[in-house]
């Protein structure tokens, strides 16, 4: 569910860019978490926490993943 999330976060340019910004990645730390299994949950759990952050995103993101936001921050948790 938060590798989906990443997807639909970097479908958007705009939206990359806000995510990258606010969570301090560039392009090459993303791939390079997502590629190491010790650093992909820190990563997938820095997307679900952009969504968490700002509530349009995590309405937009949760209807086209069709799944509730609750759904979303329920995912969040088990990442921790």
């Amino acid at each position: 569910m938060a590798l989906a999330a990443l997807g639909w976060v970097l479908a958007d340019g705009q939206r990359a860019e806000r995510f990258l910004a606010l969570s301090g990645m560039t392009p090459e730390t993303l791939r390079a978490g997502l590629a190491d299994p010790a650093g992909q949950n820190a990563v997938l759990g820095g997307v679900l926490d952009f969504l968490l952050s700002y509530e349009p995103y995590l309405v937009a993101a949760a209807d086209a993943l069709d799944i509730s936001p609750q759904a979303l921050a329920a995912a969040r948790e088990k990442l921790v």
